[in-house]
């Protein structure tokens, strides 16, 4: 990859490689377990995640040039075709991400990965830190028959890559490429690009994953799946608390049926993240008294849909509104301490009487409404706890609606006509 100063947010994980690989066959997906990410990891710590990712992307919108726009003529349309892949959440396992199978290597080797809107580059890792390598942990490229390094003076790799993950650490790798494709894929697996991770500073990060890439760079158009099916991808993501036997899906290609609301998408010819406009925020139907300029990408505002994010962050203004406007709502149920959210609820007590949660809705641009589940910002912390589950980002900063504030939608993402079309769905096929 011919980097040409481009700033790639590089969010790795470690990689999970399943202990039933030898009992694959015929091409199915074994079963994998997945290593919690810390065990009872509470919502401080997912906060706290969220916050570093936050900061992370808003240094680099803080830092790009020129029009914050992308050319629909740098994605092209080669079938209408498209297939669909399981994407459940991560919850059963402490995380707050979405999860999808892959396998990686012939004979494929299966890994776990992260749903990812905000990142861009597919990492594996090859060995732990030190140099340890335990079985079934890692990608074994001498394993894989079809493995091969990317030559450094190609346009496709440098080698070396060094990239801040978002998350408070580092890594460096090596180009590769070798096949992969993800469970119940109809399309035919291909030799793609990808990296292998061998440095990994940060503890926290214990479940042995990767990232899956529907993101924007030209050359991963090319080179994914996104360029091969008309330059669309979609999602499905289904309650964040659902179990683990319940699952959404990821698409590459057009959805099947009418997604009727849309809203201009705006890409960043430098940056993976999906930003949209939005005109108003509305909670209880009464508009909300937020500058212009928190919407407004060309001041450093603006809204990325991010995938990777589970908690909504909002610049300061409009964090502000949103919450005094909610907390005003629900001013008849008492009040508790619950780290990190500001405005926590103790919903036992709530009487009879008690109001009920109020509405929230945002108007994007071109008229679409859309209107999430008072579950996605009044969520369950805890038994019997509920929470704004909202998070203040700095100002001027851009603002990220995270994955559970999208759930119990379907996202569709037409890069080549630049537009996020989206409609309220149970996910379930």
């Amino acid at each position: 990859m011919a980097l040409h100063g481009h700033l790639l947010a590089l969010l790795v994980l470690i990689a999970l490689a399943a202990s039933a690989v030898a009992n694959q066959q015929h091409g199915t997906s074994a079963p994998v377990d997945l290593v919690p990410a810390a065990p009872g990891a509470s919502l401080a710590e997912r906060a706290r995640d969220d916050r570093h990712r936050h900061a992370y992307i808003t240094s680099k919108l803080a830092s790009r040039g020129g029009d914050p726009r992308r050319s629909a003529a740098e994605v092209g349309t080669s079938s209408s075709s498209s297939f669909s892949t399981p994407l459940s959440s991560g919850a059963y396992s402490g995380t707050g991400q979405f999860l999808a199978r892959f396998a990686v290597g012939t004979p494929a080797q299966q890994f776990l990965l992260v749903a990812d809107t905000g990142s861009d580059l597919t990492w594996v890792k090859c060995r732990g830190p030190g140099g340890a390598s335990p079985p079934g942990s890692v990608f074994r490229p001498a394993d894989s028959k079809s493995w091969a390094t990317i030559p450094c003076s190609s346009d496709t790799c440098k080698l070396d890559v060094q990239g801040n993950l978002g998350v408070g650490a580092r890594r460096g790798g090596h180009g590769l490429g070798d096949h992969h494709g993800v469970e119940r894929s109809q399309a035919d697996a291909g030799r793609r690009g990808a990296g292998l991770h061998h440095h990994q500073r940060r503890p926290e990060l214990r479940v042995r994953r990767r990232r899956a890439q529907p993101g924007q760079q030209q050359h991963l158009l090319r080179d994914a799946r996104v360029a091969r099916f008309g330059g669309r991808f979609s999602y499905c993501l289904v309650d964040h608390l659902a179990p683990r036997d319940v699952a959404g899906y990821l698409t590459f290609g057009p959805t099947a049926g009418r997604v009727t609301a849309q809203t201009p998408l705006l890409l960043d010819p430098a940056l993976p993240f999906y930003t949209v406009t939005v005109h108003a925020v509305r909670v209880a139907g009464a508009a909300l008294a937020i500058p212009a300029d928190v919407w407004d990408v060309r001041k450093n505002g603006g809204v990325i849909l991010d995938s990777g994010t589970t908690l909504t962050v909002l610049a300061g203004p409009a964090y502000k509104a949103v919450v005094a406007a909610l907390s005003k709502g629900l001013a008849g149920v008492p009040r508790i301490s619950f780290e990190p959210f500001e405005y926590c609820y103790n919903w036992t007590a709530r009487g009879p009487s008690a109001p009920e949660i109020p509405k929230l809705s945002v108007q994007f641009a071109g008229s679409a409404l859309f209107e999430p589940p008072a579950k996605s910002y009044v969520i369950d912390a805890a038994p019997g706890v509920k929470c704004i589950g909202v998070q203040e980002g700095d100002w001027p900063g851009v603002s990220v609606f995270g994955n559970i504030m999208q759930q119990e939608h379907l996202w569709e993402f037409d890069l080549k006509n630049r537009f996020v079309r989206f409609m309220p769905s149970t996910c379930t096929k």
